[in-house]
């Protein structure tokens, strides 16, 4: 080939190369429904802090004292965890309910009802301290504790310690039924909890108690339990009980936002289970007392709370032995799971296509992922919300992740 011909092949080659929109080239810039900016001045897309409501479900019967005292003394450790966020900051409050919805008791053929109109999934406030270290039940009117409360620590732990005269017939599923469908209708300035769950926001659930669920909808209840301790009422009843199904379907579709949206929840309890493999084993101890046989100081077996465990989580990480000397581990691993969503919201959001994701983990590494490599899925926020971004499998957000950052690929 000439050197003339040569250089007329290269400058069309550089003519081609560096035009827009000519012989079949076109930016993306140009693309059909494009939000690209042609300037890498563009507003860079920016994350929002993930919202996050906690609701703790506190067995108050009578052989509660200790698991109370226990969970309060842990509460730092659960909230350094939840701050933490996964690398994404974390805009979170936390309620507390009771497991006393109703008892329904038969001893010696004489039939008693109560029923327990102050608690029933109602929010409960903040006690006052005592003199002694302990709480003043009954006194205090804040009900819903913020993340940003310089005294955040001090008052939950007052809270969850909700005392033992309430309910011996635990409705943990119940209560929460209450507290979420129902309760909520009423606003928090007139006694209810609406205004509690915010749109765009988890939901994480914290069943504290010692003994199995034996929740129904019904009342007056139909399953009653008597004061013979080898007797285990609600199992032997259990036909009567609400199903786990049914409770679990009413928390994962009938729990919606203000747009229908169904809620994301994170479903976790510290129950009546084995210390090592969570498994809800049946034994009667000295004759007298049905208990967990690797659970000893429990009063069943917690064969409903692992059936809702695993509903949520089949690995039953999200499960946990109320006999264990300390709940540390246990509530940084509750707040582990609240803090691995594998959706953020992110504002300012161009083109997906144009979107690149750095994911700094535990060891420092630097994982990047964009849409279609690692992302799976970008859903643009209505009336100026922002949109929600979704990790796929290859880019799982972690709860150890130290740093989450979103970047625009802009066109020059």
């Amino acid at each position: 080939m000439s050197p003339f011909r040569k250089t007329l092949l290269l400058a069309a080659f550089g003519f081609v190369a560096s035009c827009q929109g000519c012989l079949g080239c076109k930016s993306p810039v140009d693309a059909n429904g494009s939000q690209l900016n042609s300037s890498c001045q563009a507003v860079q897309p920016s994350l929002q802090a993930q919202k996050l409501d906690i609701l703790f479900v506190i067995d108050n019967s009578n052989s509660m004292a200790e698991e109370q005292a226990g969970v309060a003394r842990e509460l730092t450790a659960f909230v350094d965890e939840i701050r933490k966020g996964g690398g994404v900051s974390t805009d979170f409050r936390i309620g507390v309910i009771t497991t006393s919805v109703y008892q329904h008791t038969l001893i010696n053929g004489v039939e008693y009802y109560k029923e327990f109109p102050q608690q029933s999934g109602r929010l409960q406030a903040v006690p006052e301290p005592s003199a002694d270290g302990g709480v003043i039940l009954g006194t205090g009117t804040e009900r819903v504790l913020s993340g940003e409360d310089p005294d955040l620590v001090a008052k939950f732990a007052r809270l969850v310690q909700q005392g033992t005269s309430g309910s011996g017939q635990e409705t943990p599923f119940e209560a929460v039924r209450l507290a979420l469908l129902e309760q909520t209708k009423t606003p928090l300035e007139q006694g209810g909890n609406g205004g509690f769950l915010r749109d765009g926001a988890r939901l994480l659930v914290v069943v504290l108690t010692d003994e199995d669920d034996c929740s129904e909808p019904t009342r007056p209840p139909k399953v009653h339990v008597g004061d013979n301790p080898s007797v285990d009422d609600c199992h032997e009843q259990g036909n009567s009980l609400g199903t786990v199904t049914e409770y679990n379907r009413l928390f994962t579709q009938e729990l919606k936002d203000s747009s229908g949206n169904s809620k994301e929840v994170v479903w976790t309890a510290i129950a009546p289970v084995g210390r090592g493999d969570t498994k809800p084993a049946m034994a009667v101890l000295d004759g007298m007392q049905v208990r967990n046989i690797d659970c000893p100081t429990s009063n069943e077996p917690g064969i409903r709370h692992r059936q809702m465990a695993e509903m949520f989580f089949s690995s039953l990480i999200n499960l946990d032995s109320i006999c264990k000397d300390s709940y540390r581990d246990t509530l940084t691993n509750i707040a582990g799971l609240a803090n691995i969503s594998q959706v953020v919201s992110v504002a300012n959001m161009p083109d997906p296509r144009m979107i690149q994701v750095s994911i700094t983990r535990r060891d420092g590494n630097v994982q990047t992922c964009t849409l279609g490599n690692g992302l799976d899925k970008f859903e643009a926020g209505t009336g100026g919300e922002a949109g929600r971004l979704f990790f796929g499998a290859s880019c799982k957000r972690r709860s150890d992740d130290k740093i989450l950052d979103i970047r625009l690929l802009c066109a020059t």
